[in-house]
């Protein structure tokens, strides 16, 4: 994160005594990245952190990946995955996988169910809610979320998602940090002039709530002997038991609305889009915005090869242009691979010619190894879109 933040008590100086009003110590916990050498918090708990009364095996949901093998671009329709009015889903055990590969997994889930207490230790998440409201609470403190929020979750934190209503959650989880493009940050981490965006658009925890209770479970994802596996931990007291914190690493909220678009007289390409980037993947924004003001331009895309990535676009409001007569709509993802060459659909060429806005959102992920299908990409691949280039197929 590019700027500190103190929440709640913490002592004058970092690693002395911090005591309550009865003379007890509290327990401070580092939470730091890349070892000791990155951004880093304080956290000062009542209960010792580490403790764990109880532990078994998480079963996690279908983590299984296959490769998009013949290659071919694809449409996933991530509305047809749960059922209409299904109820009991949590937006944490609820995820469905629709792709994925060593760096990112990209799942999406409705849910109206509080989750349970969970913990992703395998890196950071990214979380877009495409609709809906409610809270994620956290050991840093709660956040306040609805449509159109990321939701920056850094590796290890506890939390989680109580929804108000239904929520609709694009699930980006990293086995990497997740942070600020770095072409938009200082050399000491302050987001640039030239970024889209800048600090004031951030939304921090509310501070800590000194939560007290015993015999919590938390789910954990972690590395496990086949990739990726599960445990819950029960303990003895409640992980939201934190007085203060203070530090450089926490979860923020960003809302795509906040994004200022980059635009120009001719097409620009998808850098000027970035929002985050992961190791191995960026993520991009297309938000409404004025278009290409050459009086020759053609404000839709042109006709590109992604040499080096594979594209993922998540279709999440307003009306794209480049993808009319394809089938796409809203809750789509369409997925183009490396080594296909790709743009607007048949018309949309042409169409484009004399635009001045396109009212349009949508969450891209480019990712530098190719992906491979999840069960939910593979249960709700059209099959069709393949074709939808051919002119009066």
């Amino acid at each position: 994160m590019p700027y500190y933040h103190s929440a709640g008590a913490v002592p004058p100086k970092r690693h002395t005594q911090h005591r309550d009003e009865a003379g007890n110590l509290y327990f401070e916990e580092l939470m730091g990245e890349e070892g000791f050498s990155s951004d880093s918090s304080l956290l000062y708990h009542r209960n010792i952190p580490s403790a764990v009364r109880e532990y078994r095996t998480w079963e996690l949901s279908d983590q299984s990946l296959v490769p998009n093998h013949p290659l071919i671009p694809r449409h996933l329709s991530t509305h047809k995955i749960f059922a209409e009015g299904a109820t009991g889903i949590d937006a944490v055990t609820g995820r469905r996988l629709l792709l994925g590969n060593d760096d990112v997994r990209l799942s999406y889930v409705v849910a109206d169910a509080v989750s349970p207490y969970y913990r992703n230790a395998l890196g950071d998440e990214c979380l877009y809610v495409e609709a809906g409201a409610g809270r994620v609470e956290t050991v840093f403190g709660d956040l306040a979320v609805a449509d159109g929020d990321y939701v920056i979750v850094p590796r290890a934190t506890t939390y989680r998602i109580v929804p108000d209503g239904v929520l609709r959650i694009y699930a980006i989880e990293a086995n990497s940090h997740i942070g600020p493009a770095r072409n938009y940050l200082s050399k000491h981490g302050q987001l640039l002039e030239h970024a889209p965006y800048c600090e004031r658009d951030l939304r921090l925890p509310e501070g800590p709530k000194a939560v007290e209770g015993e015999d919590v479970e938390v789910f954990i994802k972690h590395r496990g002997p086949d990739g990726i596996a599960g445990s819950v931990h029960v303990l003895p007291h409640h992980p939201f038991d934190v007085v203060g914190w203070d530090g450089c690493l926490y979860p923020y909220v960003f809302n795509i609305r906040d994004f200022e678009p980059i635009t120009g007289r001719i097409h620009q390409p998808p850098p000027v889009h970035q929002v985050f980037e992961g190791n191995n993947f960026v993520i991009c924004n297309f938000v409404p915005r004025k278009v290409d003001y050459h009086p020759l331009a053609i404000p839709v895309p042109y006709y590109h090869s992604n040499v080096d990535s594979d594209e993922v676009m998540f279709y999440c409001g307003g009306d794209y242009e480049a993808r009319k007569g394809s089938g796409i709509g809203q809750g789509s993802i369409s997925l183009h691979p490396g080594g296909h060459p790709h743009g607007p659909q048949p018309g949309a060429y042409e169409r484009s010619i004399g635009a001045e806005f396109f009212d349009e959102l949508a969450v891209m992920v480019d990712t530098f190894r190719p992906l491979l299908l999840g069960e939910a990409g593979r249960a709700t691949d059209d099959g069709q879109y393949a074709y939808s280039w051919v002119r009066n197929r």
